[in-house]
């Protein structure tokens, strides 16, 4: 191996050591935060490295996913970020069950300033909605909160890859045969932008989902990066 390959091997080897060893430094932490918090609380840690199953660790059960399990749509969003992401710091969510969820997610970085993953934080906040609603009521004061986006999470990445498909889908109020090649070209953009292109797969999922062939969908996204 020549010697500038043999240092670019190097220099590769010890950033991912030192990433993992921030991911397992942190592993042993999400127990500890779950056991101060209690019941309600979840933390997870993720790994961009393998976002179609970036859940390297994780406490408490508020999200129902497990080790192995993938990133929702703020994370792969983070991850299309890279290393311009920002931590996103208490947003409201619901699941598709309709718990309502107020979560944290802080970029991990290592000491270059490579984002490689993230530690995020998720509460589950729904009783004590309730009892603001119940109270609020009893007081008089009923201000309507907006509604919180529904958010996929799961371990199977490819529930979430859908979700987003059909999400950004439903925005344009008309099926995919009826879209401009311009729409089109619009729709995979958005796409790209939200990470969805990175989990391994995901051009042959979302032409399935779109019901068109894996070629059509390469050349919208080819024309979408061209551009």
């Amino acid at each position: 191996m020549p010697q500038g390959s043999a240092r670019e091997a190097a220099g590769e080897t010890a950033v991912r050591t030192e990433q993992d060893a921030i991911i397992a430094a942190l592993a042993p932490v999400v127990d500890g935060i779950v056991a101060t918090f209690g019941s309600f609380c979840e933390v997870v840690v993720h790994d961009f490295r393998r976002p179609e199953r970036s859940v390297v660790a994780i406490a408490g059960s508020v999200t129902g996913r497990a080790v192995g399990g993938s990133m929702s749509e703020i994370g792969m969003k983070l991850l299309a970020a890279g290393d311009q992401a920002d931590d996103e710091l208490n947003y409201l969510t619901r699941t598709r069950e309709g718990k309502l969820v107020k979560s944290s997610t802080m970029v991990l970085r290592d000491s270059a300033g490579t984002a490689f993953g993230a530690l995020c934080v998720n509460l589950d906040v729904t009783a004590v909605n309730q009892v603001h609603v119940l109270v609020g009521g009893l007081a008089g004061v009923t201000a309507v909160p907006g509604a919180p986006p529904t958010t996929t999470f799961g371990d199977d990445v490819t529930a979430v890859l859908d979700s987003i498909v059909d999400a950004r889908q439903l925005r344009e109020h008309k099926p995919w045969d009826q879209l401009s090649r311009a729409e089109r070209v619009e729709l995979f953009g958005d796409l790209d932008r939200q990470g969805v292109f990175a989990v391994r797969g995901a051009v042959q999922q979302v032409a399935a989902r779109l019901g068109i062939s894996r070629a059509s969908a390469y050349n919208y996204l080819a024309a979408t990066r061209a551009g």
